[in-house]
């Protein structure tokens, strides 16, 4: 069994980190700071870091790739068409890699980034920037119909999907929600338990897509409810999902 934990950094990231105690290896995913891997590594002196895993290319998630391949030379993996430090392995949209002897499918995930990617096991997605618990990532590159197509595609995985994006903005971004659609009652409930969860300082991920579906504006843009308040919002009459997401994104990124 391969056991996943979260190393803090900065404000906010999560870097994931993957045990297998069979062989005492393990495997980070975006680790924007050395520092707190080097520190776990230090203190866990029999543990091999063998893989890391990246999902884009910006500071916050590649700033400690180069010093932890420095000290350990494990594989990097990352998106073929970015810029990654270090990396040994470039991947395309349907590659497909093994990590700790789990086979991971790599898809394509632009919008926050032209060449985000996104990692899933059964049953397991890191999915970097794209999709936040409740949220999405910001438009930095891509066009919202790319994002749309990214969110849908990974909202086809199983429900029981276990969602570890990389940062802790599940609080800010159920505030959004329950502005989107103030009659939900699974968004007020979550609103509840996270509220709760942050202010005795618990992590919120991972999430589900099955909460993510009932929860998430970005992934209910085909939802009456949340149509009319997408309308409302812009003025007009917005004809696709993908106008929906278009109308929600960019007043999250005012709200």
């Amino acid at each position: 069994m391969i056991q996943i934990s979260a190393l803090p950094a900065f404000t906010d990231n999560y870097i994931w980190l993957l045990q297998d105690h069979s062989t005492q290896r393990c495997a980070v995913v975006d680790p924007g700071d050395a520092a707190p891997v080097q520190a776990w590594l230090d203190a866990h002196p029999d543990w091999v870091l063998s893989d890391i895993l990246i999902t884009h290319h910006h500071h916050d998630h590649v700033g400690g790739v180069q010093a932890l391949k420095n000290a350990t030379n494990a594989t990097v993996y990352g998106p073929a068409s970015e810029n990654i430090p270090a990396r040994d392995q470039a991947l395309n949209d349907n590659d497909q890699i093994s990590v700790l002897g789990w086979d991971f499918d790599v898809y394509a995930v632009p919008g926050h980034t032209l060449g985000h990617i996104a990692y899933y096991h059964h049953g397991l997605l890191f999915c970097g920037d794209t999709l936040f618990a409740a949220g999405c990532g910001r438009l930095f590159e891509g066009t919202p119909a790319q994002m749309h197509h990214s969110l849908g595609r990974l909202a086809a995985l199983p429900e029981d999907t276990l969602v570890y994006c990389t940062h802790e903005y599940t609080l800010s971004n159920l505030k959004f929600a329950v502005a989107v659609e103030p009659g939900n009652p699974d968004i007020a409930a979550r609103l509840e338990k996270v509220s709760r969860q942050r202010s005795e300082g618990i992590m919120t991920l991972p999430s589900t897509l099955a909460l993510e579906k009932l929860t998430n504006p970005f992934l209910r843009t085909a939802e009456t409810s949340v149509k009319q308040k997408a309308d409302e919002r812009n003025g007009q009459r917005n004809q696709t999902p993908s106008e929906v997401f278009a109308a929600l994104r960019a007043w999250k990124d005012t709200f």
